[in-house]
């Protein structure tokens, strides 16, 4: 990640500024050693490219990295009471931002161990003593309140994007797919089929005589309507089918490995919920009906657009029995 590789030189250009500062590589040359050991660890793990894929052992490691990191330049820069102890924010924010509530806290709780033990190994401050305890709680709060702070804002962030990439995959109405997150969906399974010689069925519907129940009782029990169709889709499939709106009064279902039959049994399915589902407009009771295309790959056809242009037939098909006087509704 890029921000993370900002941080880590961040933190590492401010130590070392400090460092040279305040002359404490001319006192202690030793002090360059965690310093080149740092930045040579940035290099070559990004240079490397260390567990690809695992994104969160990546930054696990790089920010429990700047934690130790921190802690030996306080060493050699007056340890507890050193000007650089804020540096210890830099891991807690990347660790807020990344990882979570609870690796932060620890973080929070080994960085309070560092400074026990940092302030342990300074002659001039006693640790059981209330000075102590005081800056301890004075240093260590402020850390305690940004981790909690940020956690929260990272949370909110995470959320809102997942809104954000759901309402831009979803029907806002029915909460099916909308047509490109299905046809993205489609073309995989295609794929997959092609490569493997496997199969799937996919289901065209149209809700009959939507025009009627808008004109009759308005474009609010319109919407009951497609709502109602598309509670029932949901119940007629299962988990691994995947459902969309594709506008208007057209919804489509896709069934991996379904066989014609699996297919046909759906489809009944669809038709008897839909039908079995009353809807309450003005304290009447309207029964809706749908017609139904089906097509299966590769019995069907093995090119996407025959198979589109071959199921769309089939629901106009359908659709004109329906309309023909003494069709069953809800067969």
């Amino acid at each position: 990640m890029r921000s993370t590789q900002s941080i880590e030189i961040l933190c590492l250009l401010l130590a070392a500024l400090v460092l040279v500062w305040s002359g404490t590589l001319i006192a202690q040359p030793w002090a360059v050693v965690p310093v080149l050991a740092f930045a040579a660890a940035i290099a070559t793990f990004r240079a490397r490219a260390f567990f690809p894929g695992l994104t969160r052992t990546r930054l696990s490691i790089e920010s429990w990295s700047m934690v130790a990191f921190v802690t030996a330049v306080l060493w050699f820069t007056d340890k507890s009471s050193s000007p650089l102890f804020n540096l210890y924010l830099l891991p807690i924010i990347l660790s807020a931002l990344t990882l979570g509530r609870r690796v932060t806290l620890l973080q929070v709780g080994v960085i309070a161990l560092c400074h026990l033990a940092l302030a342990s190994a300074s002659p001039h401050i006693d640790v059981l003593s209330l000075p102590y305890a005081s800056q301890v709680v004075g240093q260590i709060a402020p850390f305690l309140l940004v981790a909690f702070l940020t956690t929260t804002l990272s949370a909110d962030i995470t959320e809102a994007r997942e809104r954000i990439e759901n309402l831009a995959q979803t029907d806002s109405l029915t909460g099916l797919y909308n047509p490109r997150t299905f046809n993205q969906i489609w073309q995989r399974e295609h794929a997959s089929c092609e490569g493997g010689r496997g199969t799937y069925s996919l289901l065209m519907i149209d809700i009959d005589r939507l025009k009627n129940i808008n004109e009759t009782f308005g474009h609010e029990a319109g919407n009951s309507a497609i709502t109602l169709v598309a509670e029932c889709l949901l119940r007629s499939i299962r988990a691994s089918d995947t459902a969309a709106r594709l506008g208007g009064d057209e919804f489509a279902v896709l069934l991996p490995g379904a066989t014609p039959e699996m297919a046909d049994a759906v489809v009944k399915r669809v038709r008897h919920n839909v039908y079995k589902t009353t809807l309450d407009l003005r304290s009447r009771m309207i029964r809706c009906t749908v017609s139904v295309g089906v097509v299966c790959y590769p019995k069907d056809g093995r090119d996407l657009r025959g198979l589109l242009s071959t199921v769309e037939d089939k629901v106009h098909r359908d659709k004109e029995l329906r309309r023909a006087p003494g069709a069953e509704t809800n067969a």
